[in-house]
């Protein structure tokens, strides 16, 4: 592991993304499992690696780690859980392409939270960025016809506001260690999926790639996220997190045929120019201070 924190920050953010643009493929490559068997696999393999990590880091001191993130980690831990089950939900039922852009939009309502708890102004910049997403929000969101991929880009907005909100927490807390959170977050999608799931036996294949998904593609991406952005801007981690929405509806389109509809290419168009506004003023912002 002393491997991994020897990684450039940036590099590590761009590794990580890269792991999470796999979710929606892995998603939909499911043979029979439903939604809420995918979750309970896929955080049950990551508690695995999370907590392997933390053995491999913290050794003796697991169980210190693990109190020290206090209450802030706890309730992080929470939401961050709703943020992974409302992925799984979200990839399940709308597409790879609207789920990606809507996630995006987690600076945005960073922006938002930061006012209002945190008392942080909003620049006029930020505001056009604001309404720009909204509209970008409205273009993707109102062309949603079935009642299906309706429910799941509304539930896709909870992955962004879940990760704003923990975002404001850390702030609030410094000193909370975001890997126990994670351990916690894993913990609560899984017990979601399990009372949630009727029976929680699925086919060999489709264990297979909840290991994947749990291991590899969002234990690892986390991992990566968290370190390297211990070592990075802020900004440039906001910049280099887009890699997610790039490649998650290529790999759709390359390996499930997955083409995006017109409508929602410009509505996340829309959405990945107001992050990026918002993106280069924090950048401009850091680099006066």
């Amino acid at each position: 592991m002393n491997i991994i924190q020897k990684l450039p920050g940036p590099f590590l953010i761009f590794l990580g993304a890269f792991c999470l643009s796999f979710g929606g493929l892995i998603v939909k490559s499911f043979e029979g499992a439903t939604l809420w068997q995918i979750l309970f696999w896929r955080q049950f393999f990551f508690v695995i690696l999370v907590s392997i990590f933390l053995l491999l880091t913290y050794k003796k001191k697991i169980f210190i780690a693990l109190y020290e993130s206090g209450l802030p980690g706890f309730f992080g831990g929470i939401i961050l859980g709703c943020g992974f089950s409302a992925y799984v939900f979200a990839m399940y039922k709308t597409t790879v392409a609207n789920t990606n852009f809507i996630i995006q939009t987690q600076a945005i309502f960073l922006a938002i939270f930061g006012y209002l708890f945190l008392r942080e102004r909003i620049s006029k910049l930020t505001l056009v960025s604001i309404i720009l997403a909204i509209m970008g929000i409205i273009l993707m969101v109102g062309n949603s016809l079935s009642p299906g991929q309706l429910s799941g880009n509304l539930v896709a907005f909870i992955m962004p506001i879940s990760f704003a909100i923990l975002i404001i927490i850390v702030r609030k807390y410094p000193k909370v260690d975001m890997i126990p959170l994670q351990l916690f977050a894993g913990i609560v999608a899984m017990l979601i999926g399990y009372f949630v799931s009727i029976k929680i036996n699925i086919s060999t294949n489709d264990i297979l790639l909840a290991f994947i998904a749990g291991f590899f593609q969002v234990g690892l991406g986390f991992i990566f996220i968290t370190i390297g952005a211990k070592k990075t801007l802020s900004a440039t981690v906001g910049i280099l997190m887009m890699t997610e929405a790039v490649f998650g509806p290529f790999w759709a389109w390359m390996f499930l045929k997955e083409t995006p509809q017109l409508i929602a290419l410009i509505g996340g168009s829309i959405i990945i120019i107001a992050v990026l506004i918002q993106f280069f003023f924090l950048l401009k912002n850091t680099k006066k201070t």
